[in-house]
């Protein structure tokens, strides 16, 4: 009696690939597409790195894939408007200023969206990265102060020393914006504060505005610092505010909706960089109104929106 043969190799490299659970949108699929690589996937869309035109010009492909448990026809209406609202928000604000990416190409139909690729990191990693480093200079200025007892004031002593070192590795010093180390820091919160009032000035507001949307976008060669800012001394904070992420975003004069942006950025903040919680209101709130006639009105109704967070915090 023959032998069972085994599958075809093919056969058994198909049952041994993963499943596709990332369909990729038809305009990635052709043969002249770039290998598209899957930057981040939200609830909604999903981000992919891949090229316009030509190989060399890199672009983000925002793509909004059909849902599954939504009705064909409401889905394909949701997305349709979701997409053209995003392109619409973004145009406005090239033209009114706002550093935010350009828009290459829309299929709404499709559900997708292709901009301007933005290079360099997202503020949120490059303020922790500089609070790290401030924080570990601080440590190791304790433990020098440590290693040599004998320059402290008299009735120190290595016990007290030790102290130090021990406190300042469980928690480090706020940020206040007062010390010349902290100048680099000052000038960035400036030019978020900056990109923030003139987003609000042409009538838009995020609904999601965090230091996780903002890019830090490198200085083109032989380009000014944006807003007359001058760069930091190390460089780790260099570069143009950009805002991206327009998912939530609308259009609105509003007071009440931009105190809210602003709530929602300073809880952000304040959770992100809890270190650097203060120069919220005294950085960034400051370049809020040099760049916005209507701040003073704004930060009022930011004061209202604060008391009500607060409350809600208490009853819970």
């Amino acid at each position: 009696m023959a032998a069972t043969s085994p599958p075809p190799p093919t056969q058994q490299a198909s049952s041994n690939e993963q499943p596709d659970d990332f369909p990729l949108p038809t305009i990635l699929t052709h043969p002249s597409s770039t290998q598209p690589t899957l930057i981040t996937q939200g609830a909604e869309a999903r981000l992919y790195k891949t090229t316009y035109l030509i190989p060399t010009v890199p672009c983000a492909l925002k793509y909004r894939p059909p849902k599954a448990w939504r009705h064909a026809a409401l889905d394909a209406r949701l997305t349709r408007h979701r997409i053209l609202a995003e392109a619409r928000i973004l145009a406005k604000c090239r033209r009114e200023g706002v550093p935010v990416p350009a828009v290459y190409a829309v299929d709404e139909g499709a559900g997708w969206l292709m901009m301007e690729w933005v290079p360099g990191a997202p503020a949120r990693v490059a303020i922790n990265a500089w609070l790290r480093r401030r924080k570990d200079e601080e440590v190791a200025a304790a433990r020098a102060a440590a290693a040599h007892p004998g320059e402290r004031a008299e009735g120190g002593g290595e016990a007290e020393a030790e102290v130090e070192v021990d406190e300042a590795d469980a928690d480090a010093e706020p940020v206040t914006g007062d010390r010349d180390e902290d100048k680099d820091l000052v000038t960035l919160m400036r030019r978020i504060g900056s990109a923030v009032g003139r987003m609000h000035r042409s009538g838009i507001v995020h609904g999601d505005l965090t230091t996780s949307n903002m890019m830090l976008r490198p200085w083109e060669g032989g380009k000014a610092p944006a807003n007359g800012h001058a760069t930091s001394s190390d460089g780790s904070l260099d570069g143009e505010i950009v805002i991206i992420d327009f998912g939530l975003a609308g259009q609105s004069s509003s007071d009440e909706d931009r105190a809210v942006d602003l709530y929602v950025l300073e809880r952000a903040f304040a959770s992100t960089h809890s270190r650097a919680e203060g120069l919220f209101s005294t950085v960034l709130e400051s370049a809020y109104k040099d760049t916005f006639k209507q701040a003073p009105v704004v930060l009022k109704k930011l004061e209202e929106v604060r008391m009500r967070g607060r409350k809600r915090s208490m009853i819970g």
